[in-house]
C-alpha cells in the first residue's frame, strides 16, 4: 500500500542552506533528534559534495575562498620575485667573472711585455737619476702583477662566492682607486713644484749619459731626442755642462751621423725635450681623459659588483646558519 507524503517517517531531510540560521538541524518524530544520532551512536554522516559545494556559497565560505586566492597570488609574486633576483645575481656573477678574467689576461700581457723589455733592453727608459729603478720594464712588471692579483681575486671570489676573497678584492680595488684620485689631486695642486723638481732631476740624469752601467738612461735619452726632435731638458745648452764643451750627443743632430754633435750648432735640434713631451701629452689630453674615465668606471663597477655579491653571500650564510 502506498504511503501518503503526510505520513510520518523516521527519516527526515536535512535542512537546506537557504534555511534560517536559527532553524533546528532536524526532528525525530516531531521532536529534536537525539544527541547520539539516529541509532544512538555519536557519529554523523559526512556532508555530500552538493552540501560542501553549497557551503562555499555562504558569506563565510566566500571569505575563505578570497583568502586562499590572495594567499596564492602573494605566493606566486614572491616566487617570481625570488626567481628574478636569482637570475639577476647569476647574471651579475657571470659578468664579474668575465670582466675579471679579461683583467687577469690583460695583466698577464702587461707582465709579459715588462719581462721582455727587462731581458732584451735592460733598464729601458730610465730617465731619472734619483729613481733608477723607475724604468718602463719595472713599471710594466709591477702594474701587470697587481692587475693579475686583483683579477684573480675577483674571478675566484665570484665563482666560489667566497666572502674573504670578495672582501679582499673590494679593499684592494678601493685602495688603488683612492690612490689614483689622490695622485690626480696632488698633480693639479702642486703642478709648478712638480715641474721644477722633474726638470732638476732630469738635468742630474744627464750627468750619467754615456757612463758605464747606465746604458738604459743613455738609450732612453737618445730615443726621446730623436723621436721628439729636441735636445736637452730645457735647452740644448744643458749638454754643455755635461761635456764641459760646446757639444751635444749625436741624437740631437738634424741629420744623424757620427760625431755630428761636434759640428756647427745650426745642425742641432734646439727645442727643449721637457716642453716637447709636455706638449705631446697636452695634445693627447682628450684620449688620456677618456682612458682615465673608462678605468675609473670599470673600477667603480668592480666595487659595486663585489660588494653586492659579498652582501648576498652574507645573507645566504645568515639564512642557513
Amino acid at each position: 500500500m502506498r504511503r501518503s507524503s503526510t505520513d510520518e517517517t523516521p527519516y527526515r531531510r536535512s535542512p537546506s542552506l537557504d534555511s534560517k540560521a536559527g532553524s533546528p538541524r532536524g526532528h525525530y518524530n516531531g521532536e529534536q533528534e537525539p544527541r547520539g544520532g539516529l541509532f544512538g551512536f555519536g557519529f554523523r554522516a559526512a556532508p555530500g559534495p552538493q552540501t560542501a559545494k553549497a557551503g562555499y556559497g555562504t558569506a563565510q565560505g566566500r571569505k575563505y575562498v578570497v583568502f586562499y586566492l590572495d594567499l596564492s597570488f602573494i605566493f606566486l609574486l614572491e616566487l617570481r620575485r625570488c626567481r628574478m633576483a636569482e637570475g639577476c645575481m647569476r647574471a651579475l656573477r657571470y659578468a664579474m667573472v668575465f670582466f675579471n678574467l679579461l683583467f687577469w689576461l690583460g695583466g698577464c700581457g702587461i707582465l709579459g711585455v715588462g719581462v721582455w723589455l727587462s731581458v732584451t733592453q735592460g733598464n729601458f727608459a730610465t730617465l731619472s737619476s734619483s729613481l733608477p729603478s723607475l724604468s718602463a720594464a719595472n713599471v710594466l712588471i709591477a702594474v701587470g702583477t697587481i692587475i693579475m692579483v686583483i683579477g684573480c681575486l675577483g674571478c675566484v671570489g665570484a665563482v666560489k662566492e667566497s666572502r674573504p676573497l670578495l672582501l679582499s678584492f673590494f679593499i684592494l680595488l678601493l685602495v688603488i682607486f683612492l690612490l689614483e684620485i689622490l695622485s690626480i689631486i696632488l698633480c693639479f695642486a702642486y703642478q709648478n713644484q712638480i715641474d721644477q723638481y722633474a726638470q732638476s732631476d732630469l738635468k742630474k740624469g744627464l750627468q750619467l749619459f754615456g757612463t758605464e752601467g747606465n746604458i738604459g738612461l743613455t738609450n732612453a735619452w737618445s730615443i726621446v731626442q730623436t723621436d721628439f726632435r729636441c735636445c736637452g731638458v730645457t735647452n740644448h745648452t744643458d749638454w754643455f755642462e755635461v761635456y764641459n764643451a760646446t757639444r751635444v750627443p749625436d741624437s740631437c743632430c738634424l741629420e744623424y751621423s757620427d760625431n755630428c754633435g761636434l759640428e756647427n750648432p745650426g745642425t742641432w735640434w734646439t727645442a727643449p725635450c721637457y716642453e716637447r713631451v709636455k706638449g705631446w701629452l697636452q695634445e693627447n689630453l682628450v684620449a688620456l681623459w677618456i682612458f682615465a674615465l673608462c678605468t675609473a668606471l670599470t673600477q667603480i663597477l668592480g666595487l659595486v659588483f663585489s660588494m653586492t655579491l659579498f652582501c648576498q653571500a652574507v645573507k645566504v650564510e645568515t639564512f642557513y646558519a
